[in-house]
């Protein structure tokens, strides 16, 4: 195929649909393009005759496949050949870390965020021995799905026939970049980026984040430092690689993927967050009023009439046995089969409330046992690994009802042992639409789950209690509908915490 042909129309593999011609860059042009088969838009790279990286780009796009992150670009298909090779890959919406800073600096908190979450990303690129070298703010973008996105993982380095010796090095310095930018508007370079003006310098050499916006904390002005400003250190260690910019963001608040109302469930002891819960309202039994204690009697003075005393000390055991009287009368009133003691202050004992703990499942797998038994297991760990900006979701379906292709499909948890279950709370897309039902059991076969929870339409943070005891060591997130999500229907997971009052 010649580079003529290659125009809006043109299919390639018989599946993808070049679409509009986003942009050209060097003898490579990146196409908005429609997979036919799947009904979603991709993104695909095509070169011209000669481009003298084509192996090196669809090698790299080959080895980038295998990375399974979601805050990393996924690639789709690669193929080289003498008529037309290309590159397909996920096609991402959004804003880039340039539009986000189109009105200024981020908060200090959320640019760390993002940075954080590109951090760990990329640390796991660098495990696979895949870098990124030219990270610069239009690689980072925060979706329309609401979740961090790193683009161009492997793939933009080849285009650009960049190498280096220290591959860590550079993507700890490109982090520190980001960051650098995200709390002040600037870049650190020596021209404009993004639209981003330079970041000022003196005595030679950049201000550092606190030198130029008024606010920024003093250990994300250390952690911009030690990533990406040799000069300003002052015997500070420098961070030299991903997984230690990550490590030094790592108690950062992330940016939350979806707008969530928390309800009233009950406090848990735990370190899990806990925002929004109605704990200090909670009401509490009110204590039956204490009997009047008698009044001290005075000694009487030197002199005084014997029977006197005699006829005080009868009214003090006459007082005394009314209050105990009055208690067992009220104690078997109230059904109560203990006689309290027959003194003064009777002790009134309450029983004490019921509190809940979080318990963390062992392990996650993705549940089709009316498919093919497998859901995208890959990613199941990251529904309960704490970070409201990971998730796990199903396969892509062409309709609600799983392409009528199933009754349903599920993230299965397993609990290590049989627990009593008092509530599960799943963070969802926020799209409309999804009904999911809450499966328990002490055998991973859907027979042997019974279902004693439900919702439909859910969205968002929903909470499904059992309506009676329940408990098991599996606990299966089971939906029957899904919703749309990219031209296809998914269901999806962000979070999932399982509370318990204790061991079954």
């Amino acid at each position: 195929m010649s580079t003529s042909a290659v125009e809006p129309g043109t299919r390639l593999a018989e599946r993808f649909r070049l679409e509009d011609r986003v942009s050209e860059s060097e003898g490579a042009t990146l196409w908005k393009a429609i997979d036919e088969i799947l009904a979603r838009p991709v993104a695909v790279l095509t070169f011209a005759p000669g481009f003298p990286r084509v192996h090196e780009v669809v090698t790299a796009a080959r080895a980038a496949s295998r990375l399974n992150d979601p805050r990393l670009t996924q690639v789709f298909d690669a193929a080289e050949d003498d008529k037309l090779s290309y590159v397909v890959s996920e096609w991402v919406t959004g804003e880039t870390l340039a539009d986000l800073l189109a009105s200024g600096p981020l908060e200090p908190e959320r640019a760390a965020g993002l940075v954080a979450e590109a951090a760990e990303a990329i640390a796991h690129a660098h495990e696979s021995s895949l870098y990124h070298l030219c990270l610069r703010p239009s690689h980072l973008m925060w979706t329309t799905g609401n979740t961090v996105k790193v683009l161009g993982v492997a793939v933009d380095a080849a285009l650009a026939g960049l190498t280096t010796d220290q591959p860590a090095l550079d993507d700890a310095e490109g982090l520190g970049r980001l960051l650098y930018a995200g709390l002040t508007g600037h870049w650190p370079g020596d021209e404009e980026e993004g639209g981003l003006p330079t970041a000022p310098m003196t005595d030679g050499h950049f201000c550092s984040p606190r030198q130029v916006t008024a606010g920024v904390p003093g250990y994300l002005d250390t952690v911009t430092v030690r990533s990406c400003l040799p000069d300003s250190r002052r015997g500070q260690s420098p961070l030299t690689s991903p997984a230690e910019v990550a490590e030094a963001l790592a108690d950062v608040a992330r940016p939350m993927p979806i707008p969530i109302s928390y309800p009233s469930t009950p406090a848990v002891a735990s370190a899990s967050h806990t925002e929004g819960l109605d704990v200090a309202h909670r009401p509490s039994r009110p204590l039956p009023p204490l009997p009047p204690t008698p009044p001290r009697v005075p000694s009487p003075g030197g002199g005084g009439n014997l029977l006197n005393r005699v006829l005080m000390t009868l009214v003090v055991l006459l007082v005394i046995a009314a209050v105990g009287v009055g208690a067992w009368t009220i104690g078997r009133s109230l059904g109560s089969p203990a006689i309290p003691d027959a003194s003064p202050t009777p002790t009134v004992t309450t029983s004490a409330p019921v509190t809940t703990q979080v318990v963390k499942p062992s392990k996650a797998k993705g549940f089709d046992p009316l498919g093919d038994g497998d859901e995208k297991s890959e990613k199941a760990g990251l529904a309960i690994d704490g970070k409201p900006s990971t998730y796990w979701e199903t396969e892509g379906y062409t309709s609600a009802t799983l392409g009528n292709l199933k009754d349903g499909v599920g993230l299965l948890l397993d609990m290590g042992k049989s627990v009593q279950i008092s509530d599960v709370v799943a963070t969802l897309a926020d799209a409309p639409g999804a009904s999911v039902e809450l499966k328990v059991g002490d055998s991973p076969d859907l027979g042997s789950l019974k279902t004693v929870a439900s919702q439909k339409d859910a969205s968002g943070k929903v909470t499904l209690t059992p309506t009676k005891a329940a408990s098991g060591q599996y606990v299966l997130i089971w939906f029957t509908r899904v919703p749309a999500s990219d031209g296809k229907f998914h269901g999806t997971i962000y979070d999932v915490v399982v509370h318990s009052p204790g061991s079954a």
